[in-house]
């Protein structure tokens, strides 16, 4: 328990001195801006090159990790249908919207917590590569397309091509399949750039608190409301049915599963937010807020599983 009291402690230091910058303007005014474009176009494309280049692609899935994808799936869909046909809210708003519901933190809490609920954090890996093979290359293709006014059949097909994520993404997974080993010339600066991802998209997040309304209570509360509980009660829920109910799941298995779809909302949405220049506040409220509710509802998951 220390050890995720430990993650979360760390996570919330670095946002704390993110507000204190944009309290005092240390960097000027709205400089979550230019850090998190910095993060977007270097920084985190660098983060997930070094992160796939050497993975295992054609490793086989847990059924607790399937039991995550699967609700994954399911909770972004569901809140494209209840944001679309009953909030009625705008497209873009919708795909940050989706990727508040089901993109978690598999790197800063996921592989503690992990480590510290069940004993590893292997299972994280099949998550954290649907995420970035699949959920980031639709969801940022989708705002790329929303939010440019144009919806020609080249730009769809050019729109991955020009996504630094999606690149990035792409040349690990195709290094790691042919199996080569890059000179430590090249990795060396990418691991230095990589590295500072997360303190990038965490100060930036800082920041941009300073000065905004509480949580849920700004404009599209009803939009922060969806994601939330999508994220933290419909999920572990969905990953409860379908783990125990449907797959027969149980013990360490099932707890494996539902911490996965417990933890919070990963930083960078908020990044691709700022990016896109569309829903900061339901990306900046809905990750403050699934952070603040992961830790009950895994405990909670604990207490359910083991009685």
């Amino acid at each position: 328990m220390l050890d995720v009291l430990g993650g979360f402690l760390l996570l919330g230091t670095v946002v704390g001195v993110g507000y204190v910058l944009g309290r005092w303007e240390v960097l000027g005014q709205d400089a979550e801006v230019p850090l998190s474009r910095l993060s977007f176009a270097v920084a985190a494309p660098a983060l997930l090159f070094t992160t796939l280049y050497d993975a295992e692609v054609g490793a086989v899935m847990s059924p607790a990790s399937g039991v995550a994808v699967v609700t994954a799936t399911l909770t972004a869909v569901l809140y494209v249908v209840v944001a679309r046909s009953v909030l009625g809210r705008p497209g873009a708003e919708t795909v940050i919207g989706a990727m508040c519901a089901s993109y978690v933190n598999t790197n800063n809490l996921g592989i503690p917590l992990l480590i510290l609920v069940v004993g590893s954090a292997a299972p994280v890996a099949p998550l954290l590569l649907f995420q970035v093979l699949v959920m980031l290359p639709v969801g940022l293709t989708a705002l790329d397309l929303l939010t440019s006014g144009k919806g020609s059949g080249w730009r769809v097909l050019l729109g991955p091509v020009r996504n630094p994520y999606v690149l990035a993404v792409t040349l690990g997974l195709g290094v790691s399949l042919v199996g080569w080993n890059p000179p430590r010339v090249l990795l060396d600066p990418l691991e230095l750039l990589g590295a500072a991802a997360v303190p990038l998209m965490l100060l930036a997040f800082g920041i941009s608190l300073h000065g905004a309304p509480a949580p849920g209570r700004g404009p599209g509360r009803d939009a922060v409301l969806l994601a939330v509980t999508l994220k933290s009660l419909i999920a572990p829920a969905l990953a409860l049915g379908i783990g125990a109910g449907v797959l027969g799941l149980a013990g360490s298995e099932l707890l494996t599963a539902m911490v996965l779809v417990s933890l919070p909302t990963a930083q960078n949405i908020f990044v691709h937010a700022v990016r896109y220049s569309t829903s900061v506040p339901l990306a900046r409220d809905s990750i403050l807020l699934t952070t603040a509710l992961s830790l009950p509802v895994i405990l909670l998951a604990s207490a359910l599983v083991s009685a």
